[in-house]
């Protein structure tokens, strides 16, 4: 078999091509296409087949993306938004199982983060002629009300674990701690707590910004504090959770003694801070799994989201 180059011309552009697959194995290009297409109306002998194939795979053969679009009607590339706000390790562990997911059946993920312009959008997506479009955390995104499985092991009984662990903790008079800028799922995060404290009879919860930079986070948390007799703060994510563990020790209260905390989405971050952060653990893997199967059309049968977990620490 002759490797590239060992006889083997490649284009300008340095990229193996159909033609030189079939000079390197003695067929003609149309073969060369049936058999790396697997086209189920050729009678192509194993042999044949055998010779091609090697010969794609010693001189490095990778289909071209656009020709394929076109022949197949798509890419094999599935784009995902991520709006800004929205990383962290639910969103890692989402893409993970995404893409290794995409990956196992031939196709490749495209992640964007952030708002970005329509008409640029637009033009990747023209370019490239995805296979599917995702959005993280659209069903949430939307609006739509949270089903029953929400708040057996989806995002709505995420929620509920940080209100619950406080609550059987003793805790009553809870307040979220929120971010200085609107995220995209605040609002469904503040609904879901407040469920959960409806259906827990304690009080509707108090609510108040965390802003950047530290000085001014310790006045909001001391002003908050003057005017609302709390004794925990469910924080929005783990970020807004440290500024107010940092924000609780400049102004002398002790962490949990005075004030408990309680974070989101865990960090690695949070278990070196002291008080150590107790928090809530969400494991997105097969999230991502399950829409990759969904959009490329394959039974999702034996895979279910893993339900959240908190991270039982020192702040609580």
């Amino acid at each position: 078999m002759v490797r590239r180059g060992e006889g083997i011309r490649v284009g300008r552009s340095g990229r193996v091509t159909l033609s030189d697959v079939a000079k390197a194995s003695g067929v003609s290009r149309a073969t060369v296409s049936f058999v790396l297409n697997d086209d189920p109306r050729q009678t192509i002998s194993a042999a044949t087949r055998e010779r091609v194939l090697a010969a794609a795979r010693e001189l490095g053969y990778v289909p071209h993306g656009i020709a394929r679009a076109l022949r197949e009607g798509s890419s094999r590339v599935v784009v995902l938004n991520v709006d800004w706000g929205m990383e962290g390790n639910f969103s890692r562990s989402y893409v993970r199982g995404l893409d290794e997911e995409l990956a196992e059946h031939d196709h490749i993920l495209l992640v964007r983060h952030g708002h970005a312009n329509p008409e640029a959008t637009q033009k990747v997506l023209d370019t490239i002629v995805p296979r599917a479009v995702l959005r993280l955390g659209e069903v949430y995104l939307r609006g739509e009300e949270p089903t029953e499985e929400d708040w057996e092991r989806g995002f709505a009984a995420n929620a509920a674990l940080q209100i619950r662990h406080l609550a059987e903790r003793g805790h009553t008079r809870i307040a979220m701690a929120l971010p200085d800028h609107d995220f995209p799922l605040t609002g469904a995060r503040l609904g879901f707590a407040q469920e959960t404290a409806r259906q827990l009879g304690i009080p509707p919860l108090e609510r108040f910004v965390v802003p950047r930079p530290r000085e001014a986070g310790a006045a909001a948390v001391e002003a908050f504090l003057a005017a609302h007799d709390v004794t925990a703060l469910a924080a929005f994510d783990d970020d807004i959770a440290l500024r107010s563990i940092t924000a609780l020790r400049d102004l002398g209260r002790r962490v949990p003694d005075d004030v408990a905390v309680i974070g989101f989405d865990e960090t690695e971050y949070g278990s070196l801070t002291t008080p150590a952060l107790t928090t809530v653990h969400i494991d997105a893997e097969i999230l991502g799994r399950i829409a990759a199967r969904a959009v490329l059309g394959i039974d999702t049968e034996g895979l279910a989201p893993v339900p959240g977990r908190v991270v039982v620490r020192e702040s609580v």
